[in-house]
């Protein structure tokens, strides 16, 4: 009896030969599962990559330049059109001329002076009995809400530190009401200046915060 026989066997089962099984040991498939993580996010950075590359190339850094003129917090919209304001020429706009001073001929002197210039002329005379003597700087601009977003600021470079003011006129004309501090209109080359200053404004950003 071989002594690899078990006892009690009666020699009926026997091990022979000399190869003894062996343990294998285990697959490391921890590693096998992370390796195929690492490839997939790498593919995913590699195509992303390629996306951003075509994007900057291909024009689609606008947004990113436009949210930076709009502002932080600033998304424009693509395709948008951003709206420039152009004001009136002086020929587009009728001015009435008072006097609020007791100097005579004021008004009229400023008036003519403003036709020079190119605007159109309306009423001219003394200032109504709510404005006579009242106005005490250079002078003050009365129209509609209308005219104060497009006659009035160009009327407004022809007398510097004009106050501006709104009334209940449904009409385009704006009133010059001469105040007692007034001297003369602006020069006419600063004046100029002024008009060209204005009729070429800085666009708005189109996006919305």
């Amino acid at each position: 009896m071989s002594m690899l026989t078990p006892p009690g066997m009666g020699g009926k089962y026997r091990i022979t030969g000399n190869a003894y099984p062996r343990m294998r040991r285990p697959r490391r498939r921890r590693r096998i599962v992370v390796a195929a993580l690492a490839a997939v996010v790498a593919l995913g950075l590699a195509g992303w990559g390629t996306l951003q590359l075509i994007d900057v190339f291909g024009g689609g850094g606008a947004d990113d330049r436009a949210r930076t003129t709009a502002g932080p917090g600033c998304k424009p919209r693509k395709n948008a059109v951003t709206a420039v304001h152009v004001p009136l020429k002086p020929a587009q706009i009728t001015v009435n001329v008072y006097n609020a001073t007791p100097r005579a001929g004021l008004a009229k002197t400023t008036a003519d002076e403003l036709k020079k210039r190119g605007f159109a002329i309306g009423k001219v005379g003394n200032a109504p009995a709510a404005y006579d003597k009242k106005v005490p700087g250079a002078g003050m601009l009365l129209g509609g809400t209308a005219s104060g977003k497009s006659a009035v600021p160009v009327l407004r470079t022809q007398l510097k530190g004009a106050a501006v003011k709104t009334d209940t006129r449904a009409t385009a004309d704006v009133d010059l009401i001469i105040g007692t501090a007034f001297k003369s209109l602006t020069a006419p080359k600063d004046a100029t200046a002024a008009l060209t200053a204005l009729a070429k404004p800085a666009p708005a950003p189109s996006g919305k915060c």
